[in-house]
């Protein structure tokens, strides 16, 4: 694999430097965040190994910027900062592992095996359209026929999901589990009274009816 090393420490990353080219690994190695940044925006590489604590830009901050560009090159933050706070904040910055010095040699070997074998993730859409209605996903934002619609959270997600499956029949039971994360029939009818409900913002406002009910089946946008 060629993985991008980006450590500020020179005895550490040539520690890991050295470590992976012996597996067979080509390696490049960056002292701080500002050019691994640029380094990792124009190389291909199959796995990004960064620390936390760089000069220049900070691995958080690096990794963030990364992802808001839609690269998705796995991440492995190698830091000193192991508090559970620190690893959650690393993860949900867009790491994808997350190992605290000091490590072993053999471990992060084995977890960049792990990260190597997993399917790269095809970059997501920023937006959901059927006609003229447009959900962004980045802002929150729905719109229709270029009017601001006013969504309560599940209310999005109820709609985000049809538009995710534009064109298929959903269930209830579908729905339930992808919206609720209800796995059990209920016996309710919160599916239909938040179609009601979702109906009542995204389409008696507009000429045309864009959530269709199925009889017998459940609901669906329209292609």
């Amino acid at each position: 694999m060629k993985i991008l090393v980006i450590e500020d420490d020179k005895t550490t990353g040539a520690y890991i430097s050295d470590g992976l080219r012996e597996e067979g690994h080509s390696v490049d190695l960056i002292p701080n965040g500002s050019d691994g940044l640029i380094q990792a925006s124009v190389g291909q590489y199959d796995i990004l190994i960064v620390d936390r604590m760089l000069p220049g830009i900070d691995g958080v901050s690096l990794v963030k910027t990364l992802r808001g560009t839609k690269n998705r090159t796995p991440v492995l933050f190698l830091t000193s900062l192991g508090g559970v706070d620190d690893r959650i904040e690393g993860l949900n910055a867009g790491g994808d592992d997350y190992l605290v010095k000091p490590f072993a040699f053999g471990e992060l070997s084995a977890r960049i095996a792990a990260l190597g074998r997993r399917p790269q993730m095809q970059d997501e859409p920023s937006t959901l359209n059927a006609a003229d209605l447009e959900m962004n996903l980045l802002t929150r934002k729905v719109t229709r026929a270029g009017q601001p619609i006013d969504l309560l959270p599940r209310e999005f997600a109820l709609l985000e999901h049809l538009l995710r499956r534009k064109g298929r029949v959903q269930t209830r039971t579908m729905l339930m589990e992808a919206v609720w994360d209800i796995h059990y029939d209920p016996m309710t009818n919160v599916v239909d009274t938040h179609i009601s409900r979702l109906r009542g913002k995204v389409d008696k406002p507009f000429d045309k009816e864009l959530i269709e009910t199925v009889r017998g089946s459940g609901y669906r946008i329209e292609a």
